[in-house]
């Protein structure tokens, strides 16, 4: 489904992502993960299209991403940022309402599925009765929630994530979590949650200073050698969890 082929991220003299190879399975959950300023970030703006890398090539289904026009991507990548933010006025509905708008034409309006659709959405997310809210009226995980909402309301084969359950409090983690357990999405997730990694993901791309230290099954992944080398923590491993040496 997602096919990085040598990716080289350069800004200036300064690399932030050399060389990354990697094939990411249909319908798996991969964390990405490293310490801040590793080019997570970097790799998913790579994969959705919004940076050009310097070198190399993204394939979707096939495809380059540099030969999809922004409706047709649109329309098989859905992407939730690192900061929920929206300057305009709208309600939490209206927000979730615009992840329909790669499958409407110019001057269309919405149809009675859509709507049911981002209802769905909302529900799935629990933010159905924050609908007629505006973002003044919402909470930092609040509107990270309903941007959730309107990513799956594009209903993309492919979802990007860009640490999306930072602001959430436990039990909202962990709904979103159980949730794209069952989503059957291609899903790529930036994560620094070692434990919530490890129990609701597939395969984990571990970053170590702009490069790809081990991509894989995350049970083999996360081992305390490869913790250490990457975070410079000690840690072991007991009863499946991680378990930091303090």
């Amino acid at each position: 489904m997602i096919t990085l082929k040598d990716i080289h991220v350069s800004f200036g003299d300064r690399t932030i992502l050399g060389g990354i190879d990697a094939t990411l399975a249909e319908g798996r959950i991969t964390a990405v993960m490293g310490p801040n300023g590793c080019g997570k970030t970097t790799l998913l703006r790579c994969i959705g299209g919004l940076l050009v890398p310097t070198e190399g090539e993204v394939l979707v289904a096939g495809q380059p991403v540099s030969q999809y026009t922004a409706r047709e991507l649109a329309q098989r990548v859905a992407f939730v940022r690192q900061q929920a933010q929206t300057d305009f006025e709208f309600s939490a509905f209206e927000t979730v309402l615009m992840g329909r708008n790669p499958y409407q034409r110019r001057l269309q309006n919405e149809s009675q599925e859509d709507w049911k659709i981002v209802e769905r959405c909302m529900r799935q997310t629990g933010t159905w009765e924050l609908r007629f809210a505006k973002p003044a009226q919402m909470s930092g995980g609040e509107l990270q929630r309903v941007m959730i909402a309107r990513a799956l309301a594009q209903e993309t084969p492919v979802l990007l994530m860009d640490e999306p359950v930072s602001n959430l409090d436990i039990a909202h983690q962990l709904d979103i979590m159980r949730f794209l357990r069952t989503a059957g999405k291609t899903t790529v997730i930036v994560l620094h949650d070692l434990n919530l990694a490890l129990h609701f993901c597939d395969d984990v791309m571990l970053l170590h200073e702009g490069r790809l230290l081990y991509h894989g099954p995350i049970a083999d992944g996360l081992t305390p050698e490869r913790i250490s080398t990457v975070y410079g923590v000690a840690t072991h491993r007991a009863e499946g969890q991680v378990i930091f040496d303090f």
